[in-house]
């Protein structure tokens, strides 16, 4: 069933929230956040600590990779589900009926059906994630959170730094990357699977973040658990969206915004990081990351005069204990650590002689893109053991990923009406000036003040909507308190905002979260928790540059306020169809 509100509404009140439910719904909001973080005091700061003196004598890589261990200093992933609370999957199948069907919901998204290839089946997608001591229909209300948002995790017990989520570590990336780091926006490409998001920065062979960390070609492919954690992405699942500072592009939809020669040009950029051809270093890469292959393989060794053979998975199981390495050049020291007994005088059957598959990697390279090569290569090593040709099948594919990009063709390409424009050389200032400035021809622009919670440029219907119908963890949190209870609770919380500018507001449950809200916010977080006790009872909010004002079953309170928002009444709850509530300026 439709909630018969607007698209537009929807969509400001989703750019307020920023679950990765709305995000997935509405491809623009991701780049909505990049912009509202660029926006934002906290990442500007960042340029005036002292881990980043000297940055601008650096080459971009070496000053990319100073911003990595900085995120890394600062920040933690998290992806707990208490964190912004749960909802379900009629709740939101209705709310975004209008917009996308259920079939498709179910084909493309990871709460919703969707789970990818046979490694999600195998993992057990909702154990995974904790959501098996629930109902199936119960989903996480996952929230990208703003650099505001993520630097007040700090407040949270048992967190010591700020935190996020993968879609919050992606758009902070790409937002510090611009103003920290000097990358222009035409080389930053985010990218979102339905379990994942990471960036691509068109520098060098290629650069992938992927949640706090980095990864570059030759990590790629070098075997290691991170390696491997950073490929399951990209390996398998499809690509939903592509954002770009050019527009975006949605696996789902028929239109697109992004400009058609950046999207050639980053989709080819991003399949020639994720191929190289087979080689004896890759070879062993690809035996570290797949150790479930390594039975089909066998090392030959000269021992005194007579070759010998060893298993592979032996002698890999005397790398921990030794500095020595079977894949590279101190694979005689390694040799020398294992016991003679190990060794066979003949040749195991059906596996594969490791020598001579490097031998012939170096001496008749393989081209990975020309099948007649592939082929040849399976044909002398794999023709008889079909395991052993499996092995080599998952070679090849170590080699080589395709990623499952949005399709270009048969997608309307449709440009907005003004680029954003914005570059490294402007200041803060200049920049959110010329964001506002377009905020009528350019929708990312436009909803990036939703998303900075800016209520002196936005109207306050989206924010009262998403405050109204989004804070399940304050609710639930408060569930068991009585209404005297919850309002000494709420007068408790430290008063104080987690957004430094004046103007700019937490939405409720970041408030309780955080423990703390200037008095606007205090006053909208009470406001909602006793609705939800008497929805009958409308509740009016009066709003002043000093103070917001509320009647409560046990009279009339006024916080104090540092927001300078102007004089208005806030009338709760929201009328209409379209959710259209009463703000009297």
């Amino acid at each position: 069933m439709s909630t018969g509100r607007s698209r537009d509404l929807e969509r400001k009140s989703s750019a307020v929230t920023l679950s990765d439910m709305e995000v997935f719904i509405f491809p623009e909001l991701i780049y909505s956040l990049v912009l509202a973080n660029i926006m934002s005091p906290r990442i500007w700061a960042w340029r005036d600590d002292p881990w980043f003196a000297g940055l601008e004598q650096m080459k971009p890589y070496r000053r990319i990779t100073r911003l990595k261990q900085f995120i890394m200093d600062h920040y933690v992933f998290n992806l707990d589900l208490e964190t912004w609370g749960l909802t379900n999957t009629d709740t939101e199948l209705a709310r975004f009926s209008d917009f996308v069907s259920a079939e498709e919901l179910s084909r493309s998204n990871a709460l919703f059906g969707y789970e990818g290839d046979r490694y999600y089946f195998d993992i057990d997608i909702r154990t995974h994630f904790g959501l098996d001591s629930y109902d199936s229909d119960i989903i996480p209300c996952w929230k990208t959170e703003t650099v505001e948002a993520m630097d007040a995790f700090r407040h949270k017990p048992n967190y010591g730094n700020g935190a996020g989520e993968c879609v919050s570590l992606a758009t902070l990336y790409a937002a510090a990357l611009f103003v920290v780091v000097g990358i222009p926006l035409r080389d930053i490409f985010l990218m979102a699977t339905p379990l994942h998001s990471q960036n691509f920065i068109d520098l060098n062979d290629g650069i992938l973040t992927n949640n706090r960390r980095l990864v570059t070609k030759n990590m790629w492919f070098n075997g290691t658990a991170l390696s491997a954690q950073a490929r399951r992405a990209l390996e398998n699942e499809r690509v939903t969206i592509v954002a770009h500072e050019s527009g975006w592009i949605h696996t789902l939809y028929d239109d697109a915004t992004i400009d058609p020669d950046a999207y050639t040009h980053f989709a080819g950029r991003l399949r020639e990081f994720l191929i190289i051809n087979p080689s004896a270093p890759v070879l062993g890469s690809f035996l570290r990351h797949m150790r479930e292959v390594q039975h089909c393989f066998q090392l030959r060794w000269n021992l005194h005069g007579a070759d010998c053979y060893l298993p592979v998975e032996r002698a890999f199981s005397y790398e921990p204990e030794t500095p020595y390495l079977l894949t590279d050049n101190t694979r005689e020291k390694l040799m020398q650590e294992i016991d003679r007994e190990e060794f066979l005088p003949r040749p195991l059957p059906k596996r594969i002689v490791l020598n001579d598959l490097e031998q012939a990697l170096t001496e008749e390279p393989i081209d990975i893109t020309d099948d007649d090569d592939v082929a040849r290569l399976k044909l002398r090593f794999g023709h008889d053991c079909l395991e052993a040709e499996m092995a080599l099948d998952n070679f090849i594919s170590f080699c080589r990923t395709e990623p499952r990009l949005p399709v270009a063709a048969g997608k309307e390409f449709r440009q907005t009406e003004a680029r954003l424009g914005i570059d490294t050389a402007m200041t803060r200032e200049e920049i959110i000036a010329h964001l506002e400035a377009l905020r009528g021809r350019n929708a990312i622009a436009d909803l990036a003040f939703y998303a900075w919670r800016d209520l002196f440029r936005t109207e306050p219907e989206p924010f009262l909507l998403a405050a109204l119908e989004r804070s399940p963890v304050s609710l639930a949190a408060t569930q068991e308190m009585s209404t005297s209870e919850v309002i000494a609770a709420v007068q408790n919380l430290v008063g104080e905002s987690i957004y430094d500018d004046p103007g700019r507001l937490a939405q409720p449950d970041e408030v309780w979260n955080f423990g703390r809200g200037d008095g606007v916010e205090r006053a909208l977080l009470l406001a909602v928790l006793l609705l939800d006790r008497d929805p009958g009872k409308p509740i009016e909010i009066v709003v002043t540059p000093e103070s917001a004002a509320l009647d409560t079953p046990e009279g009339h309170l006024t916080f104090p306020s540092t927001k300078n928002l102007p004089e208005q009444a806030w009338h709760l709850p929201l009328e209409g169809a379209d959710g259209g509530a009463r703000s009297d300026a």
